[in-house]
């Protein structure tokens, strides 16, 4: 197939104006004008611009019931009502319905790579489903020393039966949570299952004021729940990061979620681990977390891409928005107005998501021989007329428009605007969840 368009934005090299890619057997045969294509069936785009399918480097598709549902808490508060309603309301089927209706929405914003952290393990099931890309960290939890043991046992249960449905597609990962919810034996723990089984590793680290206060000073919120648990408090490490580092679960390729609270030394040990950075800024503003230093970690060579989190945390998933706002938060946090800039913001929402995920040999960028992931937006309409730069076009203007033309490896997902998976009555189940969620609030507060 030639797709046609009226801007072709491979990202590793300069734009091409009514430019063409061919795809041949789901790969890329043909980066360039389209007067030089070679000849073949063809799929005129018109006035769109042409991209890499989008990299979504963090995301928790089973909570996509939960938008909108817990608003304007403290963070601490905001995990224990999370943890407890999905218990209580989220069965497996919902929370199945509710990742693959968070595929669509993700499908219809152009993105076609997704990194998922999922405690269920059904969003595997989901992404295979829907025919995207994708790794599934399956969590871990266990913040009591003692239920270490137990929980490692449960993880391998559950790897065991999620490995044998990885596809070319679709892998799986493992993801110890998050400081406040992980002890230390169980960090060392799944770092060596992780390396035994050749799985990578996810983590959320130095994501708020309330992890660094338990893993700094053993204080705080999370602190305080720990001992209400009869938990055992102390001082860990240094900064989160050193917590890691200490029990060994820096390992090259791990991905590192947030990394809002982190200094040069932590950033020094992240660059020489090999490891990889998730970032997410609307998430981070929305809980008042603080602004990642992006900067300082890319010139560390840190391999970074950017990521939505949950729409629970975020209400919308839209990596284009996220690159935007990546680039007027550094903008404003530096006051440079060269700080960063859009053909920066989108080669981390393509190739550096690509690149930190380790898939950048496949996907990323429109080279000849990757595979056919690929992401077109319609320019004619007010808010890209005149377009200007096309970069720019892509990051301050397009944010918010459904995608015209979505593929992955060559398979048309979306086309004309339209995700060929949407199921009506899947959205009507997923408000329906939703619906079960607010009535759980209102009993939760009276």
């Amino acid at each position: 197939m030639r797709y046609h368009a009226r801007w072709v934005l491979p990202i590793t090299q300069p734009p091409i104006e009514n430019g063409t890619v061919v795809e041949t057997d789901g790969k890329i045969t043909y980066v360039g004008p389209r007067t030089g294509a070679p000849a073949g069936k063809d799929d005129d785009l018109g006035d769109t611009i042409l991209l890499p399918g989008l990299v979504n480097t963090h995301t928790h598709l089973e909570l996509t019931a939960m938008r909108g549902f817990l608003e304007d808490l403290d963070f601490a508060d905001w995990i224990d009502k999370l943890r407890q309603s999905r218990n209580e309301i989220l069965d497996d089927a919902k929370l199945l319905d509710s990742a693959k209706f968070g595929i669509i929405e993700g499908l219809e914003a152009g993105i076609t790579t997704y990194a998922d952290t999922c405690s269920s393990g059904v969003v595997m099931q989901a992404m295979v489903a829907l025919g995207v890309r994708g790794i599934m960290y399956q969590e871990v939890f266990a913040p009591d020393p003692s239920k270490c043991d137990a929980a490692v046992r449960e993880l391998e249960e559950r790897l065991g039966t999620l490995e044998p449905e990885q596809t070319d597609l679709v892998q799986l990962g493992v993801s110890p949570h998050a400081p406040y919810t992980v002890s230390d034996p169980l960090y060392a723990a799944t770092g060596q299952l992780a390396r035994k089984r050749n799985l990578p590793l996810a983590m959320h680290i130095a994501e708020s004021a309330a992890e660094e206060d338990l893993v700094v000073r053993g204080e705080g919120a999370f602190a305080e729940r720990w001992r209400r648990r009869g938990i055992e408090v102390s001082k860990r490490a240094r900064s989160p990061i050193a917590l890691l580092d200490k029990h060994e679960v820096l390992e090259p390729g791990s991905l590192l979620i947030h990394c809002v609270r982190v200094d040069d030394a932590d950033i020094t040990t992240i660059a020489r681990r090999g490891c990889s950075v998730a970032h997410c800024p609307a998430s981070n503003a929305k809980f008042g977390h603080g602004v990642a230093p992006l900067l300082p970690m890319l010139a560390a060579g840190i391999p970074v891409g950017i990521g939505s989190d949950s729409v629970a945390s975020n209400n919308r998933m839209d990596i284009l928005d996220e690159a935007r706002l990546a680039v007027l938060t550094h903008r404003a946090a530096t006051r440079r107005h060269d700080a960063f800039g859009a053909h920066q913001a989108l080669a981390l929402a393509t190739i550096g998501g690509a690149r930190a995920l380790g898939l950048d040999d496949h996907i990323g960028s429109l080279e000849v021989g990757k595979d056919a992931d690929l992401a077109a937006f319609r320019i004619d309409i007010a808010r890209t007329i005149p377009v200007g730069d096309p970069y720019s076009a892509a990051i301050f203007a397009l944010p918010g428009r459904s995608a015209e033309l979505v593929t992955v490896r060559g398979k048309v997902l979306v086309e004309r605007g339209k995700c060929k998976e949407f199921d009506p009555v899947l959205g009507e189940r997923v408000k329906s969840a939703g619906e079960a969620l607010g009535k759980w609030a209102v009993r939760s507060v009276s």
